[in-house]
Parts: structure tokens; sequence; C-alpha cells
């Protein structure tokens, strides 16, 4: 018996399914950055390669995400969030024991395949479970996100030791977070959805706007700073002679300043008519961050992580904005469809440029000087799309 579900009934049951789910939005790829160096060498990975792992993340959003509305119109989106997290504990299980480089590539982004349709779908189901407090609960679940991330990226590391050095044991038990999630889906799933702004066409034609080029470049450069910091930040702190454990917390806290930033921007960036001051200064931090990294990683390794940590504060400013933008709900579904798409397609040669050009100059000195110079673009487009324009 198919049960029909008010948007407010349940609101306790679907909160916690909503923050469970949103933990695991980062767990397989911010588990990688601690303990990339012992991977590299339990598979004989090459730093090219490594910054294609760091890319996969960015290939699997950009694609997969553009089928997520079409499988929530078939299916429902509880039932496509459902099937998302049993991607996602199949490839966390699966993928350290996949036994060389290309194994590992292809179980990680069964993993992000999950991580993709869970990623595009929660925003509609917010609308519809909350749909007087969508800014209150985006907020919630991007702080749960940013725990999410911050916990691996610090705990990977003890966990790994804990195994006495198994890094494959460590990072498969973050399968047991995509699995502590699945019963309140399971249940969620069992319920049809009123209709979303996800099912409802609409006439607009986002692509011809250019607000919505400006809302996917800005998405883009933030993307490619976010899994730079993801993939890489980490060994620019080892190569610098910090410690694996240092490595691992420094980097951290560029995720933990997440929890406190993604909440109090977004509702203050909600507030205001335009939003591009915030994309300017959030821009600098970046400048001041990378530029920091690229003079001397171990001089004031604090320093660079809190200012990198700041700068990553633009993906919720990127989310928040694409809601501005939008004039109705269905509007905004296909915003944030192309910004989030076009954008990550834009992010993907980051990782893998930073990586070539690591072995190409034999240090980080070259590949931070492009993060510093990408800045810029960044500092533009934010400014534009900030500006007090609807589609």
């Amino acid at each position: 018996m198919v049960i029909q579900a008010r948007p407010r009934a349940g609101g306790l049951f679907a909160l916690t399914a909503l923050l469970l789910a949103a933990v695991n939005l980062r767990l397989a790829v911010t588990s990688i950055g601690p303990v990339l160096t012992e991977i590299r060498a339990g598979l004989g990975m090459s730093a090219t390669v490594a910054g294609l792992l760091t890319s996969v993340p960015v290939l699997c959003f950009a694609s997969i995400g553009l089928a997520a509305p079409r499988l929530a119109r078939r299916f429902g989106s509880a039932r496509v969030v459902l099937g998302g997290l049993l991607l996602l504990a199949v490839g966390l299980t699966i993928r350290p024991y996949a036994g060389g480089p290309a194994l590992f590539l292809l179980f990680s982004a069964v993993a992000l395949a999950g991580i993709a349709l869970v990623n595009v779908l929660l925003p509609s189901i917010v609308k519809d479970r909350f749909p007087d407090r969508v800014g209150t609960v985006t907020g919630l679940y991007s702080v749960a996100l940013n725990i999410g991330a911050t916990t691996a990226a610090a705990a990977t590391v003890p966990i790994t030791g804990a195994f006495d050095g198994d890094w494959r044991l460590g990072l498969a038990c973050w399968s047991l977070a995509a699995l502590l999630a699945l019963p309140p889906w399971l249940l969620m799933a069992r319920t049809r959805e009123t209709a979303t702004a996800s099912d409802t066409p609409s006439a607009v034609r986002v692509s011809r706007h250019p607000v919505a080029w400006a809302l996917a470049v800005y998405f883009g450069m933030q993307s490619t700073s976010a899994y730079v910091i993801i993939g890489w930040l980490p060994e620019i702190y080892r190569d610098a002679g910090l410690s694996p454990a240092l490595a691992g917390v420094l980097f951290a806290v560029t995720s933990l300043l997440g929890v406190p930033l993604s909440f109090v921007l977004s509702s203050y960036a909600g507030r205001l008519r335009s939003q591009s001051g915030i994309a300017l200064v959030l821009g600098l931090f970046g400048i001041a961050g990378w530029a920091g990294l690229w003079a001397d990683p171990a001089a004031a390794p604090w320093v660079w992580a809190v200012l990198l940590g700041v700068v990553n504060a633009a993906f919720p400013l990127a989310l928040t904005m694409i809601a501005l933008r939008g004039r109705t709900p269905a509007t905004v579904v296909q915003l944030s469809a192309f910004a989030q798409s076009i954008g990550y397609l834009f992010a993907i040669p980051g990782p893998i440029l930073i990586g070539a050009l690591h072995d190409a100059s034999g240090g980080w000195r070259v590949p931070l000087a492009l993060m510093v110079a990408l800045m810029i673009p960044q500092i533009i487009a934010g400014m534009a799309a900030g500006r007090n324009r609807q589609i």
C-alpha cells in the first residue's frame, strides 16, 4: 500500500534522514587525502593518476547529477536517494580491496555516482518536506555535510593506525556511515512524495542567461579550489616536512571551518540584495591562503589552513546564490542543475593539472602559483553572480 505523505508529516524523522544522508556527501572524498601516500605506494599509483582520482568526484557530479531529476520524476526522489546511498556503501566497501589503480578508480566512481544522486536531490526533498523552513534546513544539512567531511579527514589516519597501518580497513570503515543512513531512507522511499519543483516542467531556458553562466563559472572555480585542497593539501604539507597526522588535522581544519561558516554565511547572504561583496572577500582569503602555501607551507601551516577553510565557504555561498537568482522553485532547480553540472565540468581538469605540474616541475611552487591565479576568475564570476538579478 502506497502512503501519500504530507509535506510536514514526520518532520523530525525526515530531518534525521536528511542529516544522515548529508553526513555521507563528502566521506568518500575527504578520507582519501590523508592516506594518499599510502594508497599510491600500495597500488603503485603515479601522481598524475592520483590527480585523476581527485577529479573523479567532479566528473561523477557533473555527469550523474544531470540524470538525477529524470530518475526522480520516474521513481521518486526518496527512492533515488536510497539507491544512491546503496551505491555509496558498495563502492566504499569494495574499492580499498579492488587490487589496482584502475579498479580503485572504478569503485570510487561507483561510490561517487551515489553521492551525485543524493547531492542533487536533497534540496528538492528539503523544499518538499520543509517548505517554510528551506533556509534553516539547508543550513543544517550543510553543517552535517561539513561534519562528515571533517571527521573523515581527521580520523582516517588514526583509524588506519588502529588497524596496524592497514589503510584499506581505514578507508572501508566509512561505508558504515552509508549503511547507517539506509534504514530511514528505506522508510522514506515507501511514501510517495508530493510534487516538487524538480518534477515541475518550466519553459525557462537558463543556459541563455548570463547570470546562469556566471553561477556555473563561480561554482566551477570554487570546486576546483575545493578539490585541489581535498586531493593535494595533506601531501603538500607532508612534502614540506610535517607529520602525516598533523597534515591530516590541518586538512580537517579546512572542513571544520565550514561547520559554522556554512550556516552563518548562508543565513547572512540570504538577507542581502547582492552577494558580490562576500564573493570578493572570500576570493581574497583564497589568494592569501594559496600564496602562503606557495611561499612556505611549513612557515605558518595553521594560518594557511584557516585561510583556505574560509575560502571553502564559497560552496554554500554558491548554493545560496543559485536559490536567490531563480524567480520560481522550478527555475531554481534548473539553475541548480545547470550551474552544478557545468561548474563541475569546469573543475575536472584542475586536480589532474596540479598533479601533472607537480610531476613536471618536481615541486609545488608552479601548481600553487596556478591556484593563486585561478582565484581571479573566481572573484570576477562571483561578483557577477552576486548581483541582484533573477531569471
